[in-house]
């Protein structure tokens, strides 16, 4: 599968990926939203990759590499999570790795082609995004691409000995 949009395109995970995704999953910085407490070993994360091509129906999940369509440099990730095809919807990740690859509008245009594909291809009512309400970046992003704020779980993720909420978003297809 190939999704592609101005600026990026999607692809499937690859074997060539497991230096790029060892260092995002051991980055400490990431791991309160992806609510990892310890490091992956290499190990671990290649027999992932080996796993990685198994259907999202069986899986529950699907994580795509987000690469710019300039070089195909690797920019980052995107999740779709706890998939649910009776209820028809899943959750919503995404992470541009540098510092110097954010606010150039990949992040927006990955949510797009994912949701796109969400509701084109897996029949999805509905695409959730969960949010700490410290990342306005993110908050800013899932809001002017329609996804309307409908809850708050108060003093959800423990960060650094306190304790912050996180917003949950929503997108219904109709």
């Amino acid at each position: 599968m190939r999704l592609k949009g101005k600026y990026i395109f999607l692809r499937a995970l690859e074997p060539e990926d497991l230096e790029f995704l060892y260092l995002l999953e051991n980055d400490e910085s990431v791991w309160e939203i992806s609510n990892t407490v310890t490091p992956y070993s290499k190990f671990v994360l290649k027999q992932y990759l080996e796993n990685a091509h198994r259907d999202i129906y069986e899986v529950k999940q699907l994580r795509l590499v987000i690469c710019s369509n300039v070089n195909d440099k690797v920019l980052g990730f995107v999740d779709l999570f706890e998939f649910d095809p009776k209820h028809r919807r899943a959750g919503l990740g995404v992470i541009i790795f540098s510092e110097q690859d954010r606010g150039k509008g990949y992040a927006y245009e990955t949510v797009q082609l994912m949701c796109a594909y969400g509701f084109d291809h897996l029949n999805l009512h509905q695409i959730f995004a969960n949010i700490a309400s410290d990342n306005k970046k993110s908050l800013k992003l899932f809001e002017k691409l329609g996804f309307q704020k409908v809850g708050k779980k108060k003093d959800w993720i423990l960060s650094g000995g306190r304790y912050k909420s996180e917003w949950l978003y929503q997108l219904i297809h109709e």
